[in-house]
């Protein structure tokens, strides 16, 4: 496979294969994400504990005036609980009594017109009780029945609700103790977390780089840079949310769903069934929602990596387009790849309106259901008021993850989506590649065999054919020929950029097939004709982070290539900038450059591609000045069209339609009167 298109990518269930693949770069950090889940578990349990608090504080303490107080003999009153003294009686509630004692005397207070008092024998206490005064004594009438009432001064109701007030005190520090241990838990989760999915994607688009760079050169053909450049950001930021996002953080939402589940069965089983009936709805709404996302995200993912291509090319060539007057036409082209983008997009934001506001209509029904349920219980007082808002609240924490749902659906397809790109790059084997058992190579002497070797980019659509000849140690030999006889193309065979289909190339006599790719390129330097200069200064465009190389080795082949002058006219010299691609450079200082860069790896092997055809007469004069200089003791290939450059070359190759036809110095040649001789009377007649 050598290359990949998104229009390829079918619709297949290989998501687990995906999951289980993209697991085995979160191994090496299994331990943290097992400590951050089990933090996850502190946090879980935070939230849970948050609204039993409240409903405890509720039941227990702010409406506890509604539970009865009993009469009992100061010898009677079990150890631990809390006896209120009241005119010469000792009250007891009782909640606080496992047993209730024959003929105790029942008490209850009641509120009326925000005065407090206490009834002797009220029972029950959802009853009707007015206070009145009969007779000159306060009573409580419940019905018809009179009962006697005593008026609760401040202090006395202070007593009554010391206890209350302690116990609510008590819990409100047991409730800030939890938030701020949730805090504290959930700050070293959140930086763990991230710090586990930063270094995987960290080495993740480090092995994508890599693989990128041993890619063999057909594959940049076939493939956009755009595109390559969205596989190694936004596709990796994409599954550095889902590591961050999703992969821990679905266990706290399994954990909080399981956790509410089991906390409501056990506070109300009935209640808890009434308000888990939309269950069922939610499953199937979920699974809809799945099968719909999927497919909207990969569109999504599809039209924005043509949009990065489009732009990476269109930017690239901006020069061309504004030349050719072709910016309408381009913008017509672009602005329907953008459109096609924006109706991917709309898709995948009407599958998520209709998912989230079901999910609301949802928590609302279970709401209604609560209330219509439990509401009517609370009147009754068969249910309590806190347990009702207990479940609320827990209603509420049950369909927080269910609508953080679709966001993680989101992330999730999203990376699946981004993963089967990303791996489409990694499983995309380059044919070139080290032999298991390498000849280890020394410095090259030079000599360069070709022997009936055989080169098609495609198929059998031959560019070079049954291709034979051989360079001596420390010989210049010029390659010379038509546009599309083969030339480039045998340099791109020595870098070993390709690999023959016949034949072989040796060099030193060893199959270059059987070195490393390191071994072999490390002693070959290429002079191109399109020059390219990375972002930076002079001096790392020479030196390309080899940090081997000194800064005099830089001054020296600087000299060498008659490159010094001009970088010496420069205000920063060797530390001016270099924009991208050398833009402010001219097309003669980048040839320059690119000269010094060769030379300064001391390549036994030089390779000019066109290295001369981009330059001016005089920056020509100059490197042909440095030619002889920087040629001696190592072999040189030259490709030129310009025959001027090659006539001092010790052997001159003429190439024609893929095949050798001529080979000589250039007086051999000449004396031939064949094809040399014809291209050299072209090129003087041109000239004259």
């Amino acid at each position: 496979m050598n290359g990949f298109h998104e229009d390829e990518l079918q619709e297949k269930p290989i998501d687990l294969h995906i999951f289980r693949r993209l697991l085995k770069y979160a191994r090496p950090y299994a331990s943290l994400m097992v400590f951050c889940i089990l933090l996850l578990m502190v946090v879980t349990a935070a939230d849970l504990a948050q609204p039993y608090i409240v409903r405890s504080a509720l039941d227990g303490y702010i409406n506890a005036f509604k539970i009865p107080y009993l009469e009992v003999p100061q010898d009677k009153v079990p150890p631990g609980v809390h006896p209120v003294s009241w005119r010469d009686k000792i009250l007891v509630r009782k909640s606080d009594l496992s047993q209730v004692p024959q003929g105790a005397t029942h008490y209850r207070i009641v509120e009326q017109d925000g005065k407090y008092y206490l009834v002797q024998n009220l029972v029950a206490e959802n009853s009707n009780v007015i206070i009145e005064a009969v007779n000159g004594e306060i009573v409580a009438r419940q019905g018809e029945k009179l009962l006697k009432a005593f008026p609760l001064d401040r202090d006395e109701l202070n007593r009554f609700r010391a206890r209350d007030v302690e116990g609510i005190t008590r819990l409100s520090l047991i409730f800030l103790l939890i938030l701020f241990i949730r805090f504290a838990v959930n700050y070293v989760q959140v930086y763990l977390l991230q710090y586990a999915g930063q270094n995987i994607i960290l080495n993740l688009r480090k092995e994508i780089f890599s693989h990128i760079e041993n890619m063999h050169l057909s594959y940049f053909d076939k493939n956009p840079v755009g595109r390559l450049v969205t596989r190694v950001t936004n596709d990796t930021e994409t599954l550095n949310e889902m590591y961050t996002s999703v992969l821990v953080n679905m266990f706290k939402d399994l954990f909080l769903l399981l956790g509410i589940i089991i906390v409501m069965m056990r506070m109300n089983f009935r209640m808890a069934l009434a308000a888990l009936s939309v269950a069922p709805i939610i499953a199937v709404a979920t699974v809809i929602f799945r099968n719909k996302a999927r497919e909207a995200y990969r569109e999504v993912r599809k039209k924005i990596a043509r949009i990065n291509a489009t732009l990476s090319e269109n930017i690239t060539g901006m020069k061309v387009i504004q030349i050719f007057n072709r910016e309408a036409k381009k913008f017509d082209e672009f602005d329907r790849i953008n459109w096609e983008y924006y109706l991917a997009t709309m898709r995948e934001l009407r599958v998520f309106a209709v998912f989230r506001p079901f999910l609301d209509l949802l928590f609302y029904l279970s709401l209604s259901l609560l209330i219509w349920y439990g509401g009517p219980r609370v009147i009754r007082g068969t249910l309590s008021f806190g347990t009702l808002y207990a479940f609320v609240h827990y209603m509420g924490q049950f369909f927080q993850p269910i609508n953080e749902l679709a966001e993680k659906f989101n992330i999730l397809q999203s990376a699946m989506a981004s993963s089967e790109r990303i791996f489409q790059v990694l499983d995309t084997e380059s044919p070139i590649k080290d032999p298991s058992d390498p000849v280890a190579v020394g410095r090259f002497r030079g000599e360069i065999e070709f022997r009936n070797v055989w080169f098609a980019y495609e198929g059998e659509d031959w560019v070079l054919k049954d291709v034979s000849f051989k360079v001596e140690p420390g010989e210049t030999v010029a390659l010379v020929g038509a546009t599309g006889a083969g030339k480039t193309s045998i340099i791109n065979l020595i870098c070993r950029f390709y690999d023959v289909n016949r034949g072989q190339i040796l060099i030193d006599g060893v199959d270059i097939r059987n070195m490393r790719q390191s071994d072999l390129r490390r002693q070959i330097g290429v002079v191109q004709q399109d020059v390219f200069l990375f972002s930076g200064d002079i001096k790392y465009n020479i030196r390309l982070n080899n940090t081997e190389i000194s800064d005099e080795r830089i001054r020296e082949v600087a000299r060498y290539t008659n490159a010094h002058q001009f970088i010496e006219a420069k205000p920063n010299k060797y530390d001016e900038e270099v924009t991208e691609r050398g833009s402010t450079l001219s097309a003669g200082e980048r040839q320059l450059l690119a000269f010094a860069r060769a030379l300064a790896f001391d390549p036994a092997i030089l390779i000019l591609d066109e290295a001369t055809s981009a330059v001016d007469t005089e920056t020509e004069s100059l490197i042909q000045d440095a030619l002889e200089k920087i040629t001696r003791g190592r072999t040189t290939i030259i490709i030129a069209h310009r025959l001027s450059t090659v006539q001092h070359a010790d052997k001159i190759i003429v190439l024609h339609k893929g095949r050798i036809r001529e080979c000589g110095t250039h007086e051999e040649l000449l004396e031939k009167k064949g094809l040399y001789y014809k291209l050299y009377l072209l090129q003087f007649k041109e000239n004259r």
